[in-house]
């Protein structure tokens, strides 16, 4: 299968009251480990890169391995660019292949957002790649970027709704007080805020920070309204335990792909797991494929 946008698999989740997971890929194992789940959960799935893998990968090495990974999977499978941080970058992205992106203005005012975001989406656009957005300021770490609590921002409903109105983006990732990483306390997230926004915009929603969050308010947060939700550091760490075990109860380990298999297994567990929490396993669309 080709590279898809992400468009029509989160009209669908928002529909049918489920969300598609986005996975940051990092190397060749993550990827593997994602779509090879996902295949066998027959969940859609969106792979997510940040601009730090792309420097960290390169760019041909990021766009083989999606490919490659698509072509030998029977699922729908976007590659998202997350978190693009300029109109340069998310181009630099579309040009290479990517099938969907994200600008993230939450950093500029309300109003150089939409036009920022409103320049993108008209690009992405007219070359059929899907766009999410972001509103408000999401706290955390992620891609050695750091917001702490005093710089979040959550917006209101009428903001993210006007957002929208203006913009027109495939995605909107609105802050509704999850954070990037894992949670020292148990997050307070605003469900109303996202009903209103659900109920009022036909925009699927994003929810960020996925990694942590208790299970009981995944599912809350789908049934109000979100159809995509983003998990980075819950792989991250199941990787790097697995692989830490055994190195450290194996110092005569010289072959690199012996962890690497085990960091992967690991992987591929965290995934399954959120593929059946997001209530995404069995609603792979073939029917997305042949758009």
């Amino acid at each position: 299968m080709t590279l898809l946008p992400m468009t029509d698999m989160l009209l669908k989740a928002k529909m049918e009251k489920y969300a598609v997971p986005q996975f940051n890929i990092i190397n060749m194992e993550f990827t593997q480990a994602i779509v090879e789940t996902s295949t066998e959960e027959n969940s859609p799935v969106i792979l997510g890169v940040g601009e730090p893998t792309i420097k960290y990968m390169g760019m041909d090495y990021v766009m083989a391995i999606a490919e490659t990974a698509a072509k030998n999977s029977s699922v729908t499978i976007s590659l998202h660019l997350d978190h693009g941080s300029s109109f340069e970058v998310v181009m630099q992205c579309i040009r290479a292949g990517f099938s969907s992106v994200m600008i993230d203005g939450s950093k500029y005012s309300f109003n150089e957002n939409i036009s920022l975001t409103k320049k993108v989406v008209e690009a992405a656009h007219s070359v059929g790649v899907s766009v999410e957005a972001e509103l408000g300021t999401i706290g955390g770490t992620e891609d050695n970027i750091h917001v702490n609590e005093k710089e979040v921002v959550l917006p209101s409903a009428e903001e993210a709704i006007e957002f929208w109105n203006h913009t027109k983006v495939d995605a909107l990732a609105v802050a509704v007080g999850t954070a990037h990483g894992m949670y020292k306390i148990e997050p307070n997230i605003q469900f109303d805020v996202i009903s209103d926004i659900s109920n009022t915009i036909p925009v699927p929603l994003v929810l960020h920070g996925g990694s942590g969050i208790p299970d009981q308010d995944i599912k809350r947060a789908i049934e109000c309204g979100i159809s995509k939700i983003n998990v980075n550091t819950e792989n991250q760490v199941a990787f790097s335990n697995a692989v830490r075990k055994i190195i450290n109860s194996h110092d005569d380990i010289q072959d690199s792909r012996l962890f690497l298999r085990v960091g992967r297994e690991a992987v591929k567990e965290m995934v399954r797991s959120k593929i059946r929490l997001f209530s995404s396993i069995n609603k792979n669309d073939v029917s997305l494929q042949n758009i």
